[in-house]
């Protein structure tokens, strides 16, 4: 009886763990249909989301397509007005030549024959080469590549959720390829030689270039970046880290860079400066390559890049500059060229992006390359080519605007668009201050960006424009320029 006693006890153990194992069991029942329910909804969402990501883009595509449609028809149907007006003119001019022919009076006819025939020959020339020729094609030269798209929605797939791999080894700067130029830095970092740890991406982090706190700049898997658009004469610190799925590495060492100072003038009594003799001025780096090491507290060290402090000599250099205007210091210049990474695919560049046209007969708008978000900035335009009477548009633009229209047809740009004879301001496709003197081939365009007074003013051959265009100014603003094939402009900054 002891012997089966003591059996019937360590039976009833296990059947107690067992009834208990069996609840733990019934509510993982519970548990997985709750959890199935949770993450059938999460995988819909996700479906959903790039459902509607897709139908985005379609749009976004379709309205490519639209403007194309509308870009070809516009380029047809002008063609169409400008040919059918040559022809209307062609054909009332040999009308009346032939009236003339009729002519019985010999005196009569010989008065007015030298000249008719020079115009029927000079009528005769304007259907030269190239007038008859279509200049648009009816062919779409679009073709949509979706093969990539189709084979990532056949690699869609579940992954494993967890992974035991460590957190990336801090990025370690590259001092040597770190520099600034201008308003913008540029920054580049590496792995540890010896780390194995698989890196997905980096984050790299600017303060506001006050001291105040670190924002993120760029996410993604290169190793170098620029950041346009900073304050001039402001001292930057940046960091980067590392992340995979695991986890995010510890920030890099901290670098602190210093951007280039403003042109700056302390006492100016005129609202517009002539400007400087173009032909004395060569482009000076504003800046040393050194890189010194700071001591800093234990585990962190700071890297600083000093200015070297250029002084222009201005005797000669401000010999054209009006007598009335005082300039008691001037400091580095910024200079800048076009920009062909955020230009319209039509802008042509040579002499080292400094000067633009353009292979199409509609506007198209191109960036300098340095944004101005404080100081005093004046830089001109030469007009090295200009053909039947266009109205290309001088001004500042912020980097998002639009490329295939007139500059100031949004509310991006803050221009003034001239032709031969007069000038208007533009913003936001609303036209004011109309003002008689207009461009002719060798002119030059003035454009004075004041952010301390906010204030935007143009000129034309050293006078100024009109009144002062824009007022409020606020913000980061590029050089701009809009022109079609007509036109071919020099930027000379600095």
């Amino acid at each position: 009886q002891s012997q089966l006693s003591q059996a019937l006890n360590g039976l009833s153990d296990r059947a107690k763990e067992a009834k208990e194992f069996l609840v733990q069991l019934r509510n993982m029942v519970q548990q997985i249909q709750e959890n199935s329910v949770e993450f059938e909804a999460c995988l819909v969402a996700q479906c959903d989301a790039l459902i509607d990501a897709l139908n985005r883009r379609k749009a976004q595509l379709l309205s490519r397509v639209n403007k194309e449609h509308e870009h070809k028809l516009k380029v047809v149907r002008d063609q169409i007005s400008h040919c059918t007006v040559k022809l209307r003119q062609t054909t009332g001019l040999m009308e009346y030549c032939l009236e003339v022919i009729k002519e019985n009076d010999p005196s009569g006819f010989l008065q007015i024959s030298d000249a008719l025939i020079r115009r029927v020959h000079m009528t005769e020339d304007q259907w030269g080469k190239g007038t008859l020729t279509p200049r648009m094609t009816t062919d779409f030269d679009l073709n949509l590549d979706n093969a990539p798209l189709l084979q990532s929605i056949h690699q869609l797939d579940f992954v494993q959720m967890k992974v035991s791999s460590p957190v990336p080894a801090p990025p370690i700067l590259q001092l040597e390829e770190c520099c600034t130029h201008n308003n913008s830095a540029t920054l580049s970092w590496k792995q540890p030689p010896l780390s194995t740890v698989q890196v997905e991406g980096y984050i790299l982090e600017l303060d506001d270039g006050n001291g105040g706190q670190f924002r993120e700049v760029y996410v993604g898997k290169e190793t170098m970046c620029t950041v346009d658009g900073l304050h001039f004469n402001s001292t930057y610190s940046a960091r980067v880290k590392a992340f995979n799925k695991s986890g995010v590495s510890p920030y890099s060492k901290t670098l602190v860079l210093q951007t280039s100072e403003d042109t700056q003038s302390e006492e100016q009594t005129l609202p517009f400066p002539v400007p400087l003799e173009r032909s004395q001025l060569r482009r000076m780096s504003p800046f040393s390559s050194t890189l010194n090491l700071q001591p800093s507290f234990s585990g962190r060290s700071y890297f600083e890049l000093r200015s070297s402090a250029h002084q222009l000599s201005l005797h000669s250099s401000l010999q054209s500059l009006n007598s009335a205007v005082d300039i008691k210091k001037m400091v580095a210049v910024a200079w800048f060229s076009f920009d062909p990474a955020s230009a319209h695919a039509d802008i042509i560049f040579s002499n080292d992006n400094l000067t633009v046209t353009c292979n199409s007969y509609d506007d198209r708008v191109v960036l300098g390359k340095t944004g101005f978000s404080k100081g005093l900035h004046y830089w001109e335009l030469s007009i090295d080519r200009y053909d039947n009477h266009p109205d290309p548009a001088f001004g500042v633009a912020r980097i998002d605007v639009l490329k295939d229209a007139m500059l100031g047809k949004d509310d991006k740009a803050w221009a003034m668009y001239v032709d031969n004879n007069r000038s208007w301001f533009m913003h936001n496709n609303s036209h004011t201050n109309r003002t008689e003197g207009g461009i002719t081939k060798g002119a030059t365009v003035g454009v004075l960006l004041d952010l301390t007074r906010r204030t935007l003013t143009f000129s034309i051959n050293e006078d100024q424009q009109g009144p002062v265009a824009f007022e409020n100014l606020e913000g980061l603003f590029f050089p701009a320029v809009s022109l079609n094939r007509n036109v071919q402009v020099r930027a000379w900054s600095g």
